[in-house]
Order: C-alpha cells, then sequence, then structure tokens
C-alpha cells in the first residue's frame, strides 16, 4: 500500500519531507508506547496498600470501649438507686432488683406461663410502656420473647410480689433499642406485680 505525504501547498512531498514526517511519527509513537507501557507496569506493580488488622488489637479495643460503656452505664443506675434511696441486691448479670412487697404464691420457674401488671421507663423518668395502657404482659419463662433481664427478674418472685428491676442494656434492648419507645442502649426500670403463674 502506498501512502502518499503532500506537502503545506498541496505538492507531493520529496523523499526529505516524507523522511522528517516519519520519523515525527515514529518519535510519537514511541512516546506513546512508552507512557503505555509506563501505564501498565505501575498498575501492575502496585500492591494495594491495606493494613492487615490484627484481631487481638482489634478485639482489644472493642474490650476498652466496651468496658467504658458498661462502667459508664453502671454510675448511671447508681446515681438513680442513690437518688430515690432505694435498697438493691443485685445479680452476677449486673440486673438489680428489689423486691418491695412480698406475696404468698408459688415461686416462678422456668416452664411457667407469667402474667405480669408493669410499668416500664428510663432512667430519666420517661414512661416507655404500662399495663394500663397496653394490657398486661404474659410470657412462658425460659423461652424468651421478653428481655432477658426481666426473665432473669421474674425468676427471683413468687406469686403476689411486687418488685423494681433495673435492668441494664445488654440485658434488655441493647445497642438498637426496641425501634419503638425504648431508645438504643437504654437501662429500663421495671415496677411489676407478679399477678400469675400458670
Amino acid at each position: 500500500m502506498l501512502i502518499r505525504i503532500y506537502d503545506i501547498s498541496g505538492k507531493i512531498a520529496t523523499k526529505a519531507q516524507r523522511h522528517k514526517v516519519n520519523t515525527k511519527y515514529q518519535n510519537f509513537g514511541i512516546v506513546i508506547l512508552f507512557i503505555l507501557s509506563s501505564f501498565f507496569l505501575s498498575c501492575k506493580n502496585e500492591k494495594p496498600s491495606k493494613k492487615q488488622i490484627n484481631p487481638a488489637e482489634y478485639k482489644e479495643s472493642l474490650m476498652k470501649v466496651n468496658k467504658k460503656l458498661v462502667k459508664t452505664e453502671d454510675e448511671q443506675i447508681e446515681d438513680y438507686v442513690n437518688r430515690y434511696g432505694w435498697t438493691m441486691k443485685q445479680t452476677g448479670t449486673g440486673l438489680r432488683y428489689m423486691i418491695y412487697k412480698q406475696g404468698n404464691g408459688p415461686k416462678a420457674e422456668t416452664g411457667k406461663v407469667a402474667v405480669i401488671h408493669f410499668t416500664v421507663s428510663l432512667l430519666n423518668g420517661d414512661t416507655c410502656y404500662t399495663s394500663e395502657l397496653d394490657g398486661y404482659k404474659e410470657f412462658l419463662i425460659g423461652k424468651g420473647g421478653v428481655e432477658s433481664g426481666l426473665e432473669e427478674g421474674i425468676l427471683l418472685l413468687k406469686k403476689g410480689d411486687r418488685a423494681k428491676f433495673i435492668i441494664p442494656s445488654h440485658l434488655a434492648f441493647g445497642l438498637t433499642g426496641d425501634m419503638n419507645k425504648i431508645p438504643a442502649k437504654a437501662t429500663l426500670v421495671y415496677d411489676i406485680k407478679l399477678l400469675k403463674l400458670n
């Protein structure tokens, strides 16, 4: 294939002029080739700069944050208890309870259905739920479906007992709340009467 090269005036270029044009295109091609090869080689040699996460460090920092949150919540609960002058017992899980009126019925146990009259509020005094508005709460003890702190507390009672429970967030609705009236990381204060055990 013959390619004719013309000069500016429209005449066929001389051999010297053609050589000059060819050299320019060759140089241009070499530059493009160099740029492309540099680009591809640099991409090939680059390694993602991902920092390797040491699971032990990650776990340790999460534990530190969690301990601080638990300590802060515990201090808030203590302030609340002291403000009301209550004498409460504490379980190993962190549930605080006070039975302020003794009943004379049988003791609650796993597998029984508990029916309770209740009020649930927050440490700031806001009431979230009450049996007056929401009806009695009924649940099968030991099968879940309610806060784990409430189940733990019910097992400390007899039919007819009236009690107050302070349930830390990790025994209540945790980091998410109940997506309704109970906010995230909320400590719950239950005032309950165990009405029935079936």
